[in-house]
């Protein structure tokens, strides 16, 4: 066990070269291996990524210096503008230690669904490259607040991005955490030294994380290889869901007749629609998440069928409301009620009561909105979401059996409405 904790702190060599080339067609493209002169374990230590996604595996990052891969309408934002790949020690306000693969894959996840984000403060937990935790709000502190409140438990030694300058207020808050990395474009007077109370968190600013909006719609080419060494080249999706006039009311013909959604989403509802969607950017598929009044409320990712997803959703939900009821009120975690009661040092009507409250209000779950990667193949999945309290959906449409989905809102009492973005939207 002793060699296995060491090993997450080991940095390891890297047989990658400082330079790498790469042709494609008659474009040449020049990548330089980015490397940090960072005080680790008590030496300044010149090195690239810690390791890979698990230890033992070398990694490296490199940064686009020369050339630019055209594609299409497919560019890369560099050279002379990297938003991740371009993180110097200048940036890295407090490195903590030499980042791993994964806190900067986080960083890159959290941009992805920030960049559709700006028009309000808003704040994007990550962890393990998904989102756990995403909100709007007044300021930095209170988006934060609602962000790490929508899934406590996920969010321990996460990433969370700002699209404001972090204050003092909202450092107080991020402190009180244990969180891997902060990323913002700004921090205000006082509000460093506050974060510097964790030694290891790892302060990053990015200060162009105010033209990130002029993103949204910009493609770059992505690579996937394959075990045999074979390489995947595809373009990055764009969302072509903006604004609400990009969602149709869900409308479709089965064997020559017509089901229509019989109400429309409400404007409260179509902000909820327009922001789940824009998370769900950044959600690895398969995936449906739940977000109410500009905060997630579950999220659930990665499954292999969509009523199962729906379910994972819901559960996830669930867990969440207890757990946060437990805590404002007894400052514990509901495992750590749990324990307590399997003790004897509290009452097992504790735990009752706090799973009633979590029942009767359905996780958080009532008034909120629903958001689909892709169509539901059957109404199983619309069923599971209308029958915890969703009053909107947004999804792809395009299933043979739409009319079952709509039908299935239709007939929910009071009725709930769905909307179509006429794309997917997965992520693997």
């Amino acid at each position: 066990m002793k060699d296995l904790k060491k090993a997450y702190t080991t940095i390891m060599d890297d047989h990658f070269p400082d330079e790498m080339t790469i042709t494609f067609g008659d474009q040449k493209l020049s990548f330089r291996k980015r490397a940090w002169k960072i005080e680790d374990e008590g030496a300044l230590v010149e090195k690239g990524l810690r390791y890979g996604e698990n230890p033992g595996q070398e990694s490296a990052m490199y940064e686009l210096v020369n050339g630019n891969l055209v594609l299409g309408d497919c560019r890369f934002i560099g050279p002379g503008s990297p938003l991740v790949s371009g993180i110097d020690e200048g940036m890295m306000i407090q490195p903590g230690k030499h980042p791993g693969k994964i806190n900067l894959t986080d960083i890159d996840n959290s941009l992805n669904v920030l960049k559709y984000l700006m028009s309000k403060p808003a704040a994007v937990i990550v962890k393990h490259n998904n989102p756990c935790g995403v909100a709007y709000g007044s300021d930095a502190a209170d988006a934060f607040n609602k962000a790490f409140r929508a899934d406590r438990i996920a969010a321990f030694g996460g990433c969370v991005a700002f699209n404001r300058a972090v204050d003092r207020v909202t450092a107080e808050l991020i402190a009180a955490q244990y969180l891997e990395v902060v990323v913002a474009p700004d921090y205000a007077e006082g509000a460093v030294e506050i974060l510097k109370q964790r030694k290891n968190l790892r302060i990053i600013r990015i200060d162009r994380i105010d033209k990130l909006e002029k993103y949204r719609d910009s493609r770059f080419v992505d690579f996937k290889s394959l075990i045999d060494g074979g390489i995947i080249v595809q373009q990055s999706p764009v969302n072509i869901v903006n604004t609400k006039n990009d969602l149709k009311p869900a409308e479709t013909e089965y064997k020559g007749k017509t089901y229509k959604i019989d109400r429309l989403p409400t404007d409260r509802e179509y902000e909820d629609l327009l922001f789940g969607w824009f998370v769900e950017q950044g959600v690895t598929s398969n995936s449906v998440l739940f977000v109410k009044n500009g905060v997630t409320v579950g999220i659930g990712t990665g499954e292999q069928d969509r009523v199962g997803v729906a379910e994972i959703a819901v559960f996830k939900a669930y867990t969440k409301y207890a757990d946060l009821l437990c805590f404002d009120r007894y400052g514990i975690s509901y495992n750590e009620l749990e324990l307590a009661v399997d003790r004897g040092e509290r009452e097992e009507a504790d735990i009752d009561e706090i799973d009633d409250e979590t029942d009767d209000a359905c996780g958080g779950l009532i008034g909120s909105c629903a958001v689909s990667d892709a169509f539901f193949p059957f109404r199983d999945g619309v069923d599971v979401v209308v029958n915890e309290g969703a009053t909107a959906i947004v999804q792809p449409g395009g299933s043979l059996r739409d009319f079952e989905s709509i039908e299935a809102c239709n007939e929910a009492d009071p009725k709930v409405s769905m909307v179509y973005t006429g794309q997917r939207a997965f992520k693997h």
